[in-house]
């Protein structure tokens, strides 16, 4: 399928998919819609209300590793100890990361580093990024994820259930629901009343939040 690399609305860069007129991040704001969804609402929450030394999160659509990038730099300053697992059925080309490089948009003067170092481990193995950041990239489908309360955040960051509604189906959100652990989190960008029917279905407490730029509302799920 073909792949565009274009700039979104706040400078940083996403890729798009025209054949399905699909963006990686929202064109609005790839990196605003991160720290919001992601971050704000779903790391930072969990933060606030739980007050953890360690987190296990789980990526859903692990993509560019713009959320992994943004969580590393988050879990340095909290001093937080992160097992992040990232899941990716089509990992995006060597060639593309090069050119979407988010360094100079986060800020961070180790982010290039990082950057680089999340994407060159090796894929299926548990690698210490740095002192307080854990990654494993798993290539593999959603439907075969098969954890059972094993995480404490999961990161939904799939493609939109316009183009890939099988994604967002109550038999998947049911497999997030056992890889959760109890009082753990879920976060995601869509915020459709399917998507919302189906998190609820799936036995999730699902709360309509302010969207970031762009977007009215999103989506958290928590694991009671």
């Amino acid at each position: 399928m073909k792949r565009e690399i274009i700039k979104t609305g706040d400078g940083s860069s996403t890729i798009f998919l025209p054949d399905w007129n699909e963006h990686y991040h929202s064109k609005h704001g790839a990196l605003q819609e991160a720290l919001h969804v992601f971050i704000k609402s779903g790391y930072q929450f969990y933060l606030s209300s739980h007050e953890p030394t360690q987190l296990s999160i789980l990526e859903i659509g692990f993509g560019t590793g713009l959320n992994a990038l943004l969580t590393l730099i988050e879990a340095e300053k909290d001093r937080i100890h992160v097992n992040y697992t990232g899941v990716e059925a089509y990992p995006v080309e060597a060639e593309e990361l090069q050119v979407l490089d988010y360094s100079e948009v986060v800020g961070e003067e180790v982010a290039s580093e990082v950057f680089q170092k999340v994407h060159e481990t090796p894929w299926e193995k548990s690698v210490e990024i740095s002192p307080f950041f854990r990654l494993q990239k798993e290539k593999k489908f959603f439907s075969e994820i098969s954890a059972v309360q094993e995480f404490d955040l999961i990161y939904f960051d799939a493609f939109g259930p316009r183009v890939q509604p099988d994604l967002w189906s109550e038999e998947v959100f049911r497999n997030m629901y056992a890889a959760l652990k109890t009082n753990g989190v879920l976060v995601t960008y869509s915020a459709k009343g399917d998507v919302r029917r189906a998190m609820q279905a799936a036995g999730f407490e699902v709360s309509r939040l302010p969207g970031p730029p762009g977007k009215r509302e999103m989506l958290r799920a928590v694991k009671k």
